[in-house]
């Protein structure tokens, strides 16, 4: 199995620690490969470069299925994309917030999202609520750390982070903490690795989920079971007009030189 773990950053700086905090719990047969965007901004922390990136994640997602992958996870929890990713690909597409949250249950009644800054928190408020999951979120708060920041001290990061997690845990009776940055989960993911910090329970690493369930969605395709509805929402948009589709698609057309490995 290939999946791809696209970063929808332009620039290579967080491949590494992302490749590191996720190998160790891939199935043997997993072959994890992290990519990032080229020539498009270095972060997505403001609603233009992340509008800008929107694009060329939908073109590196393009490529991924091109060349094979047999699901894509777009790795930050504003999910970048991902419904029209979904409508283009026939392979799984993976968004680590909606990962996240819709097993949340699975660890606990009520939980709570903990994200970078204070930016972040109304947008992922909204997807909250556009994934149906608000009645059980008990807050979206957050650390005040920027990812351009991050790499430099993570174990910071994570100590923060998990501090956070637990004053959020005592404040607003969640059961579950959903760590809603995929930089700022690689961080505590890294340091508690490294055992620099203690386990803490039901803090909810999004990388790791959104992989897991990306294997699970591969699985389900290989043996056609992965059936996705096509009738409405995420219906394609050959079955309506298929040159439009064909032109449309030509504009997102993957350059190979822009999608790095």
């Amino acid at each position: 199995m290939r999946i791809c773990f696209l970063n929808p950053f332009g620039t290579d700086d967080y491949d590494r620690l992302i490749s590191d905090t996720l190998s160790p719990s891939l199935r043997g047969a997993t072959d994890l490969e992290i990519r990032h965007l080229e020539d498009c901004p270095r972060n997505i922390d403001y609603y233009v470069p992340k509008h800008l990136v929107e694009v060329e994640v939908i073109r590196a997602a393009i490529a991924a299925e091109q060349d094979g992958f047999d699901a894509v996870v777009i790795g930050c929890c504003y999910d970048p994309a991902l419904v029209q990713v979904r409508e283009a690909l026939t392979i799984p597409a993976v968004g680590p917030l909606e990962a996240a949250i819709s097993l949340a249950h699975m660890f606990g009644h009520r939980f709570a999202v903990v994200t970078d800054h204070r930016k972040a928190v109304p947008e992922l408020e909204d997807l909250v609520r556009l994934y149906g999951l608000e009645p059980n979120c008990r807050s979206v708060s957050a650390i005040d750390w920027w990812i351009d920041d991050m790499i430099g001290d993570p174990e910071a990061v994570a100590r923060d982070a998990a501090a956070h997690c637990a004053q959020v845990m005592a404040r607003d009776a969640a059961e579950v903490v959903v760590l809603g940055c995929t930089i700022i989960a690689a961080c505590y993911e890294q340091t508690r690795m490294a055992g620099r910090l203690d386990d803490a329970p039901a803090i909810i690493n999004p990388n790791l989920i959104a992989v897991k369930v990306a294997e699970l969605l591969a699985d389900l395709a290989a043996v056609g079971q992965y059936q996705i509805s096509r009738s409405g929402y995420y219906q394609q948009h050959s079955a309506h007009d298929p040159s439009e589709a064909a032109a449309v698609l030509s504009l997102v057309a993957p350059r190979r030189e822009e999608t790095s490995r």
